[in-house]
């Protein structure tokens, strides 16, 4: 299976259809990630608060891949702000990857309780400088908190946000956009709590004969999107890999466009609301 690439604002180039692995359980990680590997994924997208990047670690270095040809994101995780917490973290999880270097480093969560990010922020960018990361970025920084960053001078590669049909953030994916920042799409489908089998994207996925989950990753990728569906199920990796062949047309997405719902369609934490 091809998985396309987008080149980022920062010249480098991005599997856009990868693997997630949000709530793998630690011990599962390593067989479940080597599933992933085996099935043709190549971008794996962990975080410290996962708990799992031992594992992560373990399948990549099982798995014989030549490591230019992976791509690797970690996240900083909440509680660890400012240069010399950020440092530390990061050193860490390199450890725990057993990686000399994340192809993608990203603030995990704006944490507004938490006081002002940019030095954090800063902190990114020169660990980007010294090698220890490719590309850095930020995740859950809507149209509330990506101009703080933007100010810095320093743009974000990505920005990883909720999205999906009902919930398409068009306000933060607008400002992104002015920047050149990639949408990386996480909870792409819903997070099994959204019903995406009928209505617009059923009648797309029988006219296909394609599964409703292809169908939504198809149009994550038509939108420019990187995307990253997890599962613990080797036929459902490889079922979430082949919507990449998936071939909508431009009334199909229009149709996808018209299910959002704008705030109401989230289903997951309100950024304001994460500390």
């Amino acid at each position: 299976m091809s998985i396309p690439d987008l080149t980022l604002n920062d010249g480098r180039s991005i599997p856009q259809l990868g693997f997630g692995v949000f709530k793998v359980d630690p011990a599962e990680t390593e067989r479940i990630v080597t599933d992933a590997l085996e099935a043709g994924y190549r971008h794996i997208d962990t975080a410290a608060v996962y708990r799992n990047e031992e594992g992560v670690g373990r399948a990549i270095a099982a798995s014989g891949i030549p490591r230019d040809e992976l791509f690797v994101t970690t996240k900083l995780w909440n509680d660890r702000r400012g240069a010399d917490d950020t440092r530390a973290a990061m050193g860490e999880s390199l450890e725990k990857l057993g990686l000399s270097h994340v192809d993608l480093y990203l603030i995990h969560w704006p944490t507004p309780a938490a006081g002002s990010p940019v030095e954090t922020w800063e902190t990114l960018a020169a660990l980007r400088d010294e090698g220890l990361a490719t590309s850095i970025g930020v995740s859950n920084f809507d149209e509330r908190y990506l101009p703080e960053i933007l100010a810095t001078g320093i743009i974000p590669a990505v920005d990883q946000i909720e999205l999906h049909p009902q919930f398409q953030q068009r306000p933060a994916v607008s400002l992104a956009a002015e920047h050149d920042i990639k949408i990386e799409a996480w909870g792409p489908l819903g997070q099994g709590k959204v019903d995406y089998s009928g209505g617009a994207i059923g009648e797309i996925a029988e006219r296909l004969g394609v599964s409703w989950a292809q169908v939504v990753i198809a149009w994550h990728l038509a939108s420019g999107r990187i995307v990253f569906p997890k599962s613990n199920r080797r036929e459902r990796m490889e079922e979430n890999l082949a919507g990449a062949a998936v071939q909508l047309t431009a009334a199909d997405v229009a149709a996808i466009d018209a299910l959002d719902t704008g705030a109401a369609g989230r289903v997951a934490s309100d950024p304001a609301e994460v500390s």
